[in-house]
């Protein structure tokens, strides 16, 4: 292994077996250890499914992970991104050791810390001051080292008004918080931590990254970080691997890996620029239809930055009585996040006639870098509180462009996603 690789990982795959714990029949045991005694390969090796669990499988085994290889520098910092499911918890208990693969090897160097859960580690009877001194033995640290960053830890957790209280009367966020400040200041060489950041709050998850990244670019450690935040994996992360149903599918560059795994979960999602939701007539105002065009009213959900987006809908207006309405469209992006909005505004509230009804709105796409957009619609009355509200209603793609034409070819790793048109003298 090479001086400045940290972490080894070679064709490691874990197999379950479905049902009930254990290993299956005796059978299957006696089948093993005669194979084993005859230095043959395990049999059971050469059977079983993907981990598809969409799918119902015609094996009681499983592949949770399958030929995964890679190689960790020190002081870099590694994302696992993928779908629930996907062989990304599996494959941090293989590394922190807390399971052994079912083939392949792992070689590292140094003291690996793992924060897979809420607790993990944690003696709920014990005080947090206990717990800190107890992790620290478990990560190899003497009683002198934990002490000389006893004071830190706590600061960090903002846990010093109940460090001497029980953990078990700590919220999950309180755990986790002290939980990771352990994990973090008792510097081991590889921090390998799972989604619990998810479980504090904003400010904390903030502190978190921060602390992360100061880790691995200060001191010169390694961080394998796991999380379905897209916006913290890209902030974070120097490189990622994209799992799916237990495989590898892609290692590359942080941007590079979060573009291929949301183009993967949404490339049915752009075949269709027109979506119907057609509902019986009721009370109320209805969005039936929605179809996004080019300036030519050609169907599309592909746009070059600067091209015209126009938005068709079809209102289903309330039979009961006749109302103005405002029509508001919320632009999210690829992490999920509000991102822009569009609205018919209050004094150009649109009146709907007792009959459906057909609006258009136009957009200039030139404010959009090159990335994957989705659109959800309200309809609002104003004064009122009840709105018909679309969720995910449609998406679309803006393509790479120069919209300055300058020469440079803007593309979609490019972030912030936001382009502001100007003039220069």
């Amino acid at each position: 292994m090479s001086k400045d690789i940290i972490l080894k990982a070679e064709n490691i795959s874990k197999q379950y077996r479905l049902g009930q714990v254990g290993t299956g029949t005796l059978s299957h045991d006696l089948n093993r250890w005669w194979h084993q005694i005859r230095g043959k390969e395990n049999p059971y090796l050469k059977i079983g499914d993907s981990n598809n669990r969409s799918t119902k499988g015609t094996s009681d085994y499983v592949w949770a992970l399958q030929d995964i290889n890679f190689d960790l520098m020190h002081g870099e910092v590694l994302g696992i991104i993928g779908k629930n499911g996907a062989g990304k918890s599996t494959l941090l208990k293989i590394l922190s050791k807390v399971t052994a693969p079912t083939t392949g090897s792992i070689k590292s160097r140094g003291r690996i810390a793992s924060l897979l859960e809420v607790g993990t580690g944690f003696n709920p009877e014990l005080t947090g001051r206990e717990n800190v001194y107890l992790n620290g033995a478990i990560l190899g640290m003497t009683k002198k080292e934990v002490t000389s960053k006893l004071d830190e830890i706590i600061d960090f957790s903002g846990c010093e008004r109940y460090i001497d209280t029980p953990v078990k009367r700590y919220s999950s966020g309180m755990t986790v918080r002290l939980a990771f400040a352990v994990a973090a200041f008792l510097e081991p060489e590889i921090l390998v931590i799972d989604e619990v950041l998810a479980v504090g709050d904003d400010e904390f998850q903030k502190k978190a990254i921060g602390k992360m990244q100061d880790i691995s670019r200060t001191n010169g450690r390694t961080v394998i970080f796991v999380s379905h935040n897209m916006a913290a994996v890209r902030k974070l992360c120097s490189r990622c691997i994209v799992l799916n149903n237990g495989c590898s599918v892609f290692s590359g560059s942080t941007n590079a890996a979060i573009d291929f795994y949301i183009n993967q979960q949404n490339k049915l999602t752009y075949l269709n620029p027109v979506i119907n939701k057609i509902k019986e007539y009721s009370k109320g105002p209805k969005i039936l239809q929605c179809e996004l065009t080019n300036i030519k009213g050609i169907h599309k959900s592909f746009f070059s930055a600067g091209e015209i987006i126009s938005l068709d809908l079809i209102i289903q207006p309330d039979l009961e009585e006749t109302r103005q309405y405002a029509a508001v469209w919320f632009i999210y992006n690829s992490f999920d996040e509000q991102f822009a909005i569009c609205s018919s505004g209050k004094m150009n509230n649109i009146y709907y006639p007792k009959q459906t009804t057909l609006i258009n709105c136009k957009i200039d796409s030139a404010g959009l870098l090159p990335g994957d957009y989705s659109i959800r619609f309200v309809l609002h009355v104003p004064g009122d509180d009840n709105f018909e509200d679309w969720q995910s209603a449609i998406n679309f793609n803006i393509l790479s462009h120069d919209v300055n034409n300058t020469g440079f070819e803007y593309t979609s790793i490019w972030s912030p996603k936001t382009f502001l048109k100007s003039e220069w003298s």
